[in-house]
Order: C-alpha cells, then structure tokens, then sequence
C-alpha cells in the first residue's frame, strides 16, 4: 500500500481553498485504498515529513510556499517524489511578469501590460481605464481589481497598511469578453470551459462560493477558437516545463475572432474543491474525480 502525504494548508492568502482541496484529494485516497496522511504545512514541514516517511507527497497547496517552487525544491532535497511541476516551472509560472515573457517568446497571446510599485499604481492611472490590477504572485483573483472607465482614481486599497501581496503590482488593459480555461493532465489536453460569473467578475468568491459562477461545458464557442484555446494550453503547459496537471486561463475577445484569445495565466497548482474547474474538465473526459487524483500520486516523481 503506498503511503501518500497530501500537502495543505500552508500560510498563503489562499489557505482555506487549500485546506478544502487537500480534504476533497485524502477523503478520495483513502476511499482509494492508499495510506494518507494529512498535513498542514507550517514551518517544521520538514521534519514532519522525516517523521512521517511518505512514499509520495501530493502537493494541494495554493500560493507560497507550495505553488512557487519553495516546497518542490524542499522536496527534491529530501528526497520525495511529489505531484505537479518541479522547481523551475512552478517558480516561473507563479511570477506572473516573468511567466508572460516565456509565454510571448512561445508565441502564446498574452495581455500587454507593466509591472509597477504598489504605491505608484495608486496615486494614478497607468494606463487608460478600464484595466486590471493584479498581484504579481497570487492566484485564486486574490488582490485583482478591475479599474473601469467611470472610476477617476485607482484603488486606495493599494495603500492599505495591511496590504498583504508585495510591493510589485501588474497592470494590464482590461480585455473585454468571455472568459475561458482549460486543463493539461499530463500531454493530454482536456476540453474548454466558458466561466460566466454571477457576481461582478471571476474573483475569490466566484471560484469558490457554491453559485458563484456558472461553467459551460463545453464552451459555446466556434470550433476554431475552441481547438486553439485547447492548442494554446497545452503550448504554455510545454513552454514553462511543466508537468502533470496545470489549468490555463484565457480572456477571449469574440468580436476579434482566434485573435483575441489572450493566455492570463498557468495555474500550477489548480484548485481541488467542489466547485473547481480541473475536476470538472477530467470528469467531461471520463476521469472521475478518485481516478484524476489517483493518476496525479502515480504521476509524481523527483527531478521535475
């Protein structure tokens, strides 16, 4: 019986998400028939995992450390094969600047764009509104403001004083559309969801929140631009070295046709929840959800 240490928690902005994919994963492993253990990761994870002896970690955890390379090199130093991308792919794709110049030199679309000091971006518009402001390290929309035509100063939540998303913000131009995602599970391609938010856009609270967002699948798109957005995911999954599943997201501006498909973002660590998108994608492509994640354990490895 192989004995799976299934990663969750941490000390991120996005550690309830984690804690609610880490329960989902050890319910189905156990179910599965695999020994788990469950732990939250804090500082002595280390020693936790000396003690423990786990066959395999399945790494759930969302934003740092887990998401940004920190825990795989951990990982890779002690020995334990883990689930989803290795050191050098997981640190490039949470470094949301750095990850779309790879992207670009790849020739996947992305938004033009800047990165700029916090404090900056709230004292003016640096670019013409509407546009978008992001961390240029979190997921999960943790931090995004969208900064529409009607609004005459940027967000003063940028100066607050418990402001917990670095110093460096991206700002891009708002694409205006649908938005679109899709997973890579291996060098298979799954297929493309249309989120429509029943909120005001696809923040925190439209992923998570039972209701929050309403997913399309398969997204009611032309057959071209569906391919493409499917092409396009698996050459990002490819251009940052990933491995095992990533899930990417897309803005699509439909009155541009192929051309206004735009890549935001490689999630290296997709959510695992009720509600998450990458459970939904291998179910459609008749993974269940114990076999997606069963196939993720078996999927783990060093040198990634």
């Amino acid at each position: 019986m192989k004995h799976v240490a299934v990663l969750m928690g941490g000390w991120s902005a996005e550690r309830e998400i984690s804690l609610r994919s880490g329960k989902a994963c050890a319910d189905a492993l156990e179910r599965s028939g695999y020994q788990v253990s469950r732990i939250d990761v804090d500082r002595d994870v280390a020693a936790t995992l000396r003690a423990r002896k786990p066959d395999v970690a399945l790494n759930v955890l969302h934003g740092r450390p887990g998401e940004d390379g920190t825990l795989q090199g951990l990982l890779e130093v002690i020995g334990i094969p883990y689930s989803h991308s290795g050191v050098l792919a997981s640190a490039l794709a949470m470094k949301k600047d750095i990850a779309k110049s790879v992207l670009k030199s790849a020739g996947v679309p992305v938004p033009d764009g800047m990165v700029a000091a916090r404090k900056e971006a709230a004292k003016r518009h640096l670019l013409p509104p509407p546009y978008v402001i992001k961390p240029v390290a979190e997921g999960s929309s943790v931090g995004v403001f969208i900064v529409r035509e009607d609004h005459k100063h940027p967000p003063q939540e940028l100066t607050r004083a418990d402001w917990a998303f670095g110093d460096q913000i991206l700002v891009e131009p708002y694409i205006p559309g649908k938005e679109l995602t899709c997973a890579v599970m291996g060098d298979r391609v799954l297929g493309v969801i249309e989120i429509v938010p029943t909120v005001k856009f696809y923040d925190y609270e439209a992923k998570y929140a039972p209701g929050g967002s309403k997913h399309l699948l398969p997204a009611p798109i032309a057959a071209d631009v569906y391919r493409e957005v499917q092409r396009l995911s698996l050459a990002a999954h490819r251009a940052l070295g990933c491995r095992g599943v990533t899930r990417s997201d897309f803005r699509f501006d439909d009155s541009l046709g192929v051309k206004g498909l735009f890549c935001l973002e490689v999630n290296t660590q997709p959510g695992m929840t009720e509600t998450s998108l990458v459970p939904e994608l291998a179910a459609h492509a008749g993974t269940s959800f114990a076999d997606l994640v069963r196939w993720m354990v078996e999927d783990a490895s060093l040198d990634r």
